[in-house]
């Protein structure tokens, strides 16, 4: 019998990608989504897949679907660096991530629980692994804390309740079906429109997002409980990466550098326009900006050895991105 498989945030752009490679591989895919979201990212696959509504903050709302199911794949977060609620990131991430590791205890499942480079530590001008050492206050911005908060919560769980868990940690997903945009997706969507005018020097670590969702199921098969796993791709400078953009999409390069640090001030006032007179996210934050006096580079080389993971190139993952986000313009 094919095994039942629940993936949270099948509607979201990583968790599209992971549902299709579910049917793909003939899992009997189960879906946790909240009642009157959008499904768009399923609407080609949504007759093959079985609809479970609930929310990750209602803990009872996830009885019938992770009872029902054999396997959980974590998928679903609240990915943003900026919030004019910060609480509903917490709620979302780290109380969500909590309830869904009661359930996973509770029903005896299997957790593939999505992280991400977020909460791994950073050396300067060289790659990061697993082993980086970091600590909360190394986190910037409610987003990366609330993941490295999440995260400890799902290895408490591993360690503590004996729950069958693995941790993937994927770095800058890239490609077709970033209909938000993520804050990535943004960049490259905003160079096709001739709204990015300036830079700042850091890096970034690039992979495609089926590369990422291929991943889960290598950790499913040949991860070991309790371990955890970057799903990364190559790293990029910031500025090597607008000018692939640019090269793809027959659009001029990006000259103008700036230093994020002298941005600082306008991120400031960006966010007190948005919190108190405009309904609309900032252009420029202030966790972005501090994020970005660091190049974010990682090795992916845990998840290849052990796992048999296998990234395509960051100017393949550059290329469909490119194109899918022309073709929804």
């Amino acid at each position: 019998m094919n095994k039942k498989i629940l993936i949270t945030g099948a509607n979201g752009f990583l968790g599209s990608a992971i549902t299709k490679i579910a049917l793909k591989k003939k899992f009997i895919v189960n879906v946790l989504i909240r009642k009157n979201t959008n499904i768009q990212n399923l609407d080609k696959i949504k007759s093959k897949i079985n609809f479970f509504y609930g929310d990750l903050r209602q803990i009872n709302s996830l009885d019938s679907a992770i009872s029902q199911s054999d396997v959980i794949f974590h998928v679903a977060a609240n990915y943003r660096l900026w919030s004019r609620y910060p609480k509903e990131i917490y709620d979302s991430n780290v109380r969500g991530t909590e309830n869904i590791c009661i359930k996973t205890t509770q029903f005896k499942k299997k957790l593939i629980y999505t992280s991400s480079v977020a909460t791994l530590g950073i050396k300067p001008n060289k790659q990061s692994d697993e082993d980086t050492p970091v600590n909360f206050s190394d986190m910037v911005g409610d987003y990366k804390k609330s993941k490295y908060l999440a995260e400890k919560i799902v290895d408490k769980f591993i360690k503590n309740k004996k729950m069958q868990g693995i941790i993937v940690n994927p770095s800058t997903p890239i490609g077709p079906g970033d209909i938000k945009p993520t804050p990535t997706g943004k960049v490259i969507y905003d160079l096709l429109n001739g709204k990015m005018p300036a830079y700042v020097d850091t890096g970034l670590n690039i992979v495609h997002v089926d590369d990422v969702a291929e991943g889960h199921f290598l950790a499913l098969r040949y991860g070991r409980v309790g371990e955890r796993y970057i799903l990364g791709g190559e790293n990029l400078e910031f500025k090597e990466f607008l000018d692939l953009i640019s090269e793809f999409g027959n659009r001029p390069k990006v000259s103008i550098r700036l230093n994020p640090r002298h941005l600082i001030p306008f991120a400031y006032l960006n966010e007190i326009i948005s919190k108190y007179f405009i309904n609309k996210d900032p252009t420029l934050t202030i966790a972005g900006l501090k994020m970005s006096t660091k190049k974010m580079f990682f090795s992916s080389e845990k998840a290849k050895k052990k796992l048999r993971y296998r990234p395509r190139t960051s100017k393949s993952a550059i290329k469909d991105s490119v194109k899918w986000f022309e073709n929804i313009e």
